[in-house]
């Protein structure tokens, strides 16, 4: 075990800030618009981050508070904020998510909304959500918008066919695949949310202030009537999501499912939809698992035995986790910058035989991940681009999945659910070990 010197404050957090996560979760409903309730820097920031992953225009308004509103309170900012908002974009839903500063203050953005008034006659509604990023990370805020979209415009009534998901923070591909699964079953499913098309749309001919896609508004109300909800994560609380909401408001069952990545996560994912549908396994999906199967077969010896720090948001490590335990890599460090206290317990649940050579860290930041991946030997790291600093520090090859990436093309086209996913993985991990065994080799590499 390595023994780290405990310190008083972080370095270079293994997280991003809860509003972020608010802002995407917005982004994946139709006709919405994310508004602040803070500072331009805030904004800034978020948006920043969000076009050097997806590379999509990202328009998020914001109250801007100043000095003043700092001390007296940002209601006038955000009246007017809203009101600009709708004349010149003409949202179907705002959602507005508050930042530190009116946290901090005790800004009561609920009561603000009960006493406001929109000017004009272009109608909208208002979803709010609280998210301080001093209380949670980037995935923390995330969840909780959609635990309060949920909450604020969900509605009950007799039960339709249909099932909602919860798919987590996972990438625009993902959730192409989700949907594309859930057709071959043929389940009418609700995603919440769905930014496959709006952080990954096509090229236009002319700029759309909202782009087109999302969970429309009506599909969100109608949640409460849905026969079953599918939670996908192993580290999210048994209380307090947006599927628990669901249950207990309306009777709509809850069924909580781990990232479907590798194959015993897959399989466990399309059983559970194999018995809501009512139906055998798709053709096309048992081929493609035989395919990964193979695959794993043909490139044991490449990768069996190697060692990986897997970094990233909770549930993105323990699916990562569960992929490499498979294929016979040791996960040395599984890091993550959340502090659910439920990430050891969920990567133990997944690991198998891997289980007794993993360090589990939650609350991580990447100096003190770089301190101890240094005494544990690994062979590669793998999560988002923001390791590639410990990775060129210890000059090791990075393999790059989650959010952000922003040093690559692509970030948003990453697979990782699904037997189609684990496929692209394995294939990725296998040909980086190759080329850094052929890089390092002293004689070179040719094919006769």
């Amino acid at each position: 075990m390595i023994a780290i010197e405990p310190l008083a404050a972080t370095r270079n957090a293994c997280k991003l800030c809860a509003p972020l996560g608010a802002c995407l979760a917005l982004r994946g409903v139709a006709g919405a618009v994310p508004f602040l309730h803070g500072s331009q820097g805030c904004a800034t920031y978020i948006r920043r981050y969000l076009i050097s992953h997806f590379r999509e225009p990202v328009d998020i308004a914001v109250s801007g508070f100043s000095e003043a509103t700092t001390v007296f309170g940002g209601g006038d900012n955000l009246r007017s904020g809203l009101n600009n908002l709708a004349r010149q974009y003409h949202p179907e839903l705002i959602g507005i998510a508050t930042t530190c500063l009116p946290e901090t203050i005790g800004e009561d953005v609920g009561h603000l909304l009960h006493d406001f008034h929109p000017e004009g006659d272009v109608p909208f509604r208002t979803v709010h959500v609280s998210t301080p990023s001093y209380r949670g990370t980037h995935v923390d805020g995330f969840h909780a918008t959609v635990k309060a979209l949920v909450e604020q415009l969900a509605q009950g009534g007799p039960v339709r066919g249909h099932i909602n998901v919860f798919p987590g923070m996972v990438s625009p591909a993902d959730l192409r695949y989700l949907k594309e699964v859930f057709a071959d079953f043929g389940l009418e499913a609700t995603l919440l949310p769905d930014y496959s098309e709006t952080l990954d749309g096509p090229q236009l001919e002319e700029y759309q202030n909202i782009p087109a896609g999302g969970t429309p508004v009506e599909s969100l109300r109608a949640m409460g009537r849905a026969r079953v909800s599918l939670e996908m994560g192993r580290t999210m609380a048994d209380a307090g999501t947006a599927a628990v909401s669901l249950e207990s408001k309306f009777g709509v069952a809850r069924r909580k499912l781990g990232w479907p990545v590798g194959v015993l996560e897959s399989d466990r994912f399309f059983a559970a939809l194999s018995e809501l549908a009512g139906r055998p396994i798709p053709e096309k999906h048992a081929k493609e698992r035989g395919r990964l199967v193979d695959s794993y077969v043909d490139a044991h010896k490449y990768v069996f035995g190697r060692r990986a720090v897997v970094f990233g948001e909770e549930d993105l490590v323990v699916g990562l986790t569960a992929f490499l335990a498979e294929i016979g890599v040791q996960p040395v460090l599984c890091a993550s910058g959340g502090e659910s206290g439920r990430l050891e317990e969920a990567v133990k649940a997944v690991a198998g035989d891997a289980v007794d050579g993993i360090v589990v860290k939650e609350g991580m930041d990447f100096a003190t991940m770089g301190e101890m991946a240094r005494g544990l030997a690994p062979d590669f790291l793998i999560g988002s681009s923001k390791g590639y600093s410990v990775a060129r520090e210890l000059d090791l090859p990075l393999i790059r999945v989650g959010f952000p990436i922003h040093d690559r093309i692509g970030g948003q086209r990453i697979l990782h659910l699904g037997y189609r996913g684990a496929q692209q993985l394995f294939d990725a991990v296998t040909n980086t070990l190759i080329e850094r065994a052929q890089e390092r080799s002293p004689v070179g590499y040719s094919y006769q």
